[in-house]
Parts: C-alpha cells; structure tokens; sequence
C-alpha cells in the first residue's frame, strides 16, 4: 500500500505537492494508472488513482473514501515535559504514534532542562509514524505549556501524575475507566518539583505509579501510552 499524506483534500482531483510528487514518481517509481491511497490525518482514507505522473505535480483521480479509517476506540493524552536530548522526545512520539496516542502535549516545568522545541519537527516525525503504522488520524501536538497553566486546565478526575515520590501507591489500571478519556503527566529528567506535585493534588489529580523501576523520561511517557492502549483491550466489552 503506497500512502500519502494529504490534509487539504477538497475534490476528486487532487495534485501531490513537490515533495510527495517526487517521492511517488522517482521514487516508488509509480505512473500513470497505478493505484495509490491517501490520508487526511482526520480519519479519511482515500483511494485514488494516478493521472499525471508528473515529477513535481502528480495528479490523481479520488475514486473513494472512508471515514473514521483506523479511528481510536479511547482517548489518551501524554503530557510530557521534553528531554534535554531532543532526540528522545522524536523517538517517543514515534513510536507513541505507532502505538496509538491521541494528543501529546510537551510541558514547561520548573526543573525542565529543555524550555523550547522545533514542533514542525515533531509534527514531520508524527506523520510519517502515521503513514508507517496505516493510522487514519495524526495526534495533536501541543507546543511547550508551562505546568501550571496546564493544570488550570486539567480534569481532575482523568488526569494522573507519575513522579519519583513515594506517595503513589495505585497504577493506572486502578483508576482506568473504559469509554472515558485518560491525560497521564510525565515529568522532567529532574522529576517534578514538590511545589508541581503539591499544585496537581490541590488540583484533585492523583498519582500514579508506573512500575517499580525508575525510567526515563520518553520511557515512561511511552509505558503510559501503551498501558492506556492494553487497558482498553482488557477492559472492552466482549
């Protein structure tokens, strides 16, 4: 299956942009008449057929389209501060993608060593993890919000906390509630400062726990994403 990646489709005629013209023309070596499929990022899959195959603009014909392709049965939030290495916020939204995450939003925290990031960047790494993994719909990412803000903001009763302090007796699974959305905070490499930890329970959201070893920052937002993933498995009607 050859997918593109197209946000703007209004008609049956559609026309590749530059990039995806190459890529489909010089590329995967594609013409005239060979089949291709799209995606909006919003749950439609179109089929279509390709007109032109022009180097720079590729035309296609749109023969049909699915709506709600590959949509998420749940709803799961990652709201994670970055890492100082860039490159293992790329590798968590990755492979977040690839699992199945609804939004991700990047936090500003006190003890934060990373306090901006490139979004386009992350935003190119999402879709093509969405191409890759067959998904229909690309998460939202949301730019770098500083903690407090976002928990102004927060419902309480499905948003969790996990940090490095003792208190956090009960994992995700004890507060998971089928059909419900869920929003798990993951903290920086320096954890979430005491004053953070005290804002979030006045807040009324809990801690959870995510195991009992201690892991990085991208491994325990990635370990949250896929326990919201398997939960649903586990806990969907039969």
């Amino acid at each position: 299956m050859h997918l593109f990646y197209t946000p703007d489709i209004t008609h049956d005629i559609y026309t590749l942009n530059e990039e995806e013209s190459k890529h489909c023309t010089r590329v995967l070596r594609l013409s005239h008449g060979d089949t291709v499929y799209l995606i909006d990022g919003v749950g439609g899959m179109y089929t279509a057929i390709i007109q032109e195959a022009h180097q720079k603009r590729c035309q296609l014909q749109i023969i049909e389209k699915q709506v709600e392709y590959g949509k998420l049965p749940y709803v799961s939030h990652i709201a994670v501060a970055p890492t100082k290495n860039l490159d293992r916020m790329e590798w968590f939204v990755e492979k977040a993608v690839e699992i199945g995450v609804s939004e991700i939003t990047f936090l500003l925290c006190e003890h934060s060593e990373r306090r901006n990031l490139r979004l386009d960047r992350l935003e190119k790494i999402a879709v093509s993890a969405m191409k890759q993994s067959k998904k229909g719909y690309l998460p939202l990412l949301n730019d770098m919000t500083p903690f407090h803000r976002f928990i102004q903001k927060a419902i309480p009763e499905n948003t969790f906390i996990a940090h490095l302090e003792d208190d956090a007796t009960k994992s995700i699974k004890d507060y998971y509630k089928h059909g419900e959305p869920h929003c798990i905070l993951i903290g920086p490499e320096g954890d979430f400062s005491t004053g953070e930890i005290a804002a979030a329970y006045q807040a009324g959201v809990r801690p959870v726990t995510l195991g009992q070893s201690r892991l990085r920052t991208e491994t325990a937002a990635l370990v949250a994403c896929h326990t919201l993933n398997v939960l649903h498995d586990i806990f969907a009607p039969l």
